[in-house]
């Protein structure tokens, strides 16, 4: 369900895309620190963008380095440190340890429950480290699955629960701009959720799995009713944000904001289409 908050690469100046790369490699550098070489594989755009988000937010110590890595054998790329990159490498393994025990729960995938396994260690120092998130993420998979099982066409069931989690993750702790972050993390998890449902719906309607969208799928105004609720959760994401006080990376943030998250919607359109010309 995560790595849709990326960038649009074609819309960002070059100094823009250096610095987005450099904190994706400074988030990447921090899971292996932190947690070892194997989780570094699980690393999504999403956690990129929380560490820059707080990072221009906050005032923090930053060191920068160059260094050679398994992607870049042959030369030396720039990453940045800070609190906040160690924070989103955290949670990056966080989210993804208990994404691979769900699919395990779900789906009974053995690669899930091997991969899993071998990021039970670390996961276990960050639930220690961040008792908060960890409630959190725990209520908020125990209150979907109750959801789901009911199989409610509700929209803002299954997209509130995800938003509410967001609304905590983006809160790593008391700060004045808490309100403006939490109603961002909850926009952007509701628009996370909806957007996921959205580009399985075709997949789900087959397959029987629980979607939300299921019930107005098929019918004539499907396309821009699913686009216009889309839409609606990305402006008052975008409306939360404009209320927090950044300068710093500002151009990188708005582009994900307003553009990038619709990279993957705007390919499956245009494969959709594809399909019914052919």
């Amino acid at each position: 369900m995560l790595g849709y908050i990326t960038v649009n690469t074609d819309e960002l100046k070059g100094k823009d895309q250096r610095k987005y790369k450099e904190f994706y490699c400074g988030v990447c550098r921090d899971i292996k620190k932190r947690s070892g070489q194997f989780p570094r594989a699980f690393l999504t755009y999403d956690m990129t963008f929380l560490a820059i988000l707080l990072s221009s937010l906050n005032e923090t110590e930053e060191e920068q380095e160059e260094k050679r890595c398994s992607l870049h054998p042959f030369r030396k790329t720039a990453g940045i440190h800070n609190k906040w990159t160690a924070y989103a490498a955290d949670m990056n393994v966080l989210l993804t340890y208990y994404n691979l025990l769900d699919d395990w729960s779900d789906e009974k995938k053995l690669n899930s429950r091997a991969a899993a396994g071998m990021m039970s260690r670390s996961s276990r120092k960050i639930m220690a480290e961040y008792p908060k998130q960890t409630k959190a993420l725990e209520s908020y998979l125990e209150e979907l699955h109750k959801v789901e099982a009911k199989g409610s066409d509700d929209l803002d069931l299954a997209s509130g629960l995800t938003g509410r989690f967001f609304g905590e993750l983006f809160c790593e702790q008391e700060q004045a701009w808490k309100e403006e972050l939490q109603a961002l993390g909850f926009y952007l998890g509701k628009w996370i959720y909806l957007m996921d449902a959205r580009l399985d719906v075709e997949k789900d309607s087959k397959s029987g799995n629980y979607n939300p969208f299921l019930s107005m799928y098929g019918k004539p105004d499907f396309e821009d009713r699913s686009y216009g609720i889309l839409m609606m959760m990305a402006a008052e994401a975008a409306k939360a944000f404009e209320r927090l006080p950044i300068v710093e990376n500002v151009d990188i943030l708005r582009n994900i904001l307003y553009s990038g998250i619709w990279n993957t919607y705007r390919k499956n359109c245009n494969s959709e289409e594809k399909k019914s010309e052919e």
